[in-house]
């Protein structure tokens, strides 16, 4: 997982000068960071989809234990969608 997210750092430092210029106007920077994002994006993905790989791995660190879901109220929600969410803590 550190390789994918040194590429995930890598860039969007990579993208920070022409950031900075499609701020001012540059039209092409703008392009170029539009691009970049794309990148950045799929990187998060790699990064997100390792961690979640950890997370389900055998006896590593953040398993759960036997016996206990991922996702506290049990269940796998509620729309089926892919983004965000998740469930708030119990009190």
């Amino acid at each position: 997982m550190m390789q994918e997210y040194e590429t995930l750092k890598r860039l969007v430092t990579e993208a920070e000068e022409d950031v900075a210029k499609a701020i001012g106007g540059n039209k092409a920077a703008g392009t170029r960071v539009r691009k970049k994002m794309q990148k950045i994006k799929s990187a998060a993905q790699d990064v997100r989809k390792k961690i979640l790989e950890g997370r389900h791995g055998e006896g590593g660190p953040g398993t759960a234990p036997a016996g206990v879901t991922a996702g506290g109220a049990g269940g796998s929600g509620g729309t089926g969608g892919t983004g965000g969410g998740g469930t708030a803590p119990q009190a």
